[in-house]
């Protein structure tokens, strides 16, 4: 399948917003990013990880979404990897404030220093868990107040919550494919 061109010129968010594509692109202050699309791994990842949330919404009591837009400026639209809202958050198409996760999972693409950049962004709009999975060296990292941290207790939590998803068992998935 061909991919659609980007167009250099700006665009409005009401433009951005009327208009899809497969897959879905970010809105950067009037200009149309592609994502670095994930292979094997990354997809994996994602799966278990949208599994993971579903299965322990009620327990956990968030939704999870795959891919879902997240406007965290006026002018700015991201689509994390993967989206944790609390359950009783309410949106119509996008979200517009900010959820309880938001998680991106690296592509061979894709570089620490953009994804920092993307989640220094998530920070600013209020977001106080973002998770950054990097398949290939099987590491995780938390961004937090003092930027990109990598995780050395084995699971990614959010305080004060039951939500825990223990690394060992989500990189053991990359194994079974």
């Amino acid at each position: 399948m061909a991919t659609q061109p980007i167009p250099e010129e700006l665009w409005t968010v009401r433009e951005y917003l009327r208009t899809s594509w497969s897959p879905d692109r970010e809105f950067v202050d009037g200009r149309i990013e592609e994502r670095n699309l994930g292979e094997k791994e990354h997809s994996i990842i994602q799966r278990y990880l949208t599994f993971l949330f579903m299965l322990k919404r009620d327990e956990w009591g968030v939704e999870v979404f795959p891919e879902l837009r997240t406007q965290t400026e006026s002018r700015r639209f991201r689509v994390p990897d993967v989206l944790v809202v609390r359950g009783e958050e309410k949106f119509e198409r996008y979200i517009t404030r900010p959820p309880l996760i938001a998680i991106e999972i690296l592509s061979p693409e894709d570089t620490l220093r953009r994804t920092q950049e993307k989640a220094s962004e998530y920070r600013g709009f209020g977001i106080e868990n973002i998770w950054v999975i990097d398949p290939e060296p099987r590491l995780a990292y938390r961004y937090t107040s003092a930027g990109l941290e990598e995780v050395h207790t084995g699971e990614l939590v959010v305080p004060e919550t039951p939500i825990r998803v223990v690394l060992s068992e989500l990189f053991a998935e990359l194994d079974r494919a």
